[in-house]
């Protein structure tokens, strides 16, 4: 009964991020990145999104290996600073959200952290939440 209750819940909020999207209202996405060798085509899969859905909401949520391309000094293999790319989106209105589990398990200070980003205290805890309360459409570049 528990189980059922449980996905009960998960289609009511699909439903509801489903109906939002078809009455006009923005689509909600979540990016999940948990490797930073997948932050670049992220970033440019958001850019590519947001210029076929400028209205889409947009959250990326970050675990593991993923937070270091939210880190300051922080650069792609080519050699550029991901801090423009990750500022020029949140000025669209893109959120990223790092896990303080990891921050914690690798002992990362957050004044480390770029300041576009917010801490939550679990990553995949704040995907699932966003999934099941907020009607969140997942992602993973």
């Amino acid at each position: 009964m528990k189980l059922f209750r449980i996905f009960a819940v998960v289609l009511l909020a699909m439903l509801a991020g489903g109906a939002a999207a078809a009455a006009g209202g923005p689509l909600k996405v979540v990016y999940h990145i948990s490797h930073s060798d997948n932050a670049t085509g992220a970033l440019n899969n958001i850019r590519n999104h947001l210029a076929a859905a400028p209205k889409a909401k947009i959250v990326v949520v970050t675990h593991g290996a993923g937070i270091d391309f939210l880190l300051e000094g922080a650069k792609n293999p080519t050699g550029n600073p991901y801090d423009v790319p990750v500022q020029e989106l949140a000025d669209r209105g893109v959120e990223f959200r790092v896990c303080k589990n990891t921050l914690d398990a690798r002992k990362i200070d957050k004044s480390k952290l770029l300041p576009e980003a917010s801490i939550v205290p679990s990553g995949v805890a704040e995907i699932a939440r966003l999934q099941a309360e907020e009607g969140y459409v997942y992602l993973k570049p």
